[in-house]
């Protein structure tokens, strides 16, 4: 059943997440980091922000676009609530990231996260793809 379990790690945490497809796990990993850093109950989707990642493999490529999402949380103050991997090869995607801008009214931030990492990353490709991502929080 695609979804993501949150995964503890000494100073840091970790996201697993699985899909039918690869497209799929990529949006719900992207979907389990943002629910470690906002309530994503609180995130209406409003807009929609195309994001646009390159790397030489598929590991990379799960590192570029998560830390792509944190950079447009800590530059540009998106929140996402969703998100729909569009396009995706070995070494590019191209997404549709639905959300709005941060709001401290609304919006209840939980744990701030600076980077995925390539500790334990993971893709594996079986019947039910799932990924495997630590973040340094």
């Amino acid at each position: 059943m695609p979804g993501f379990k949150i995964i503890e790690h000494v100073g840091e945490v970790g996201v697993e997440a699985s899909g039918r497809n690869l497209k799929e796990a990529f949006a719900t990993a992207a979907q389990g980091m943002f629910s470690i850093m906002v309530e994503l109950n609180s995130v209406e989707a409003k807009e929609k922000v195309e994001v646009e990642v390159k790397a030489p493999n598929q590991e990379d490529l799960l590192v570029a676009w998560l830390n792509e999402l944190i950079y447009r949380f800590e530059a540009q103050s998106w929140v996402f609530c969703r998100f729909d991997v569009v396009e995706l090869t070995d070494t590019h995607l191209k997404a549709a990231c639905w959300g709005e801008k941060a709001d401290e009214a609304r919006h209840h931030f939980k744990t701030g996260v600076k980077s995925a990492t390539y500790h334990a990353l993971m893709v594996d490709k079986g019947k039910l793809v799932t990924v495997k991502v630590i973040l340094d929080i």
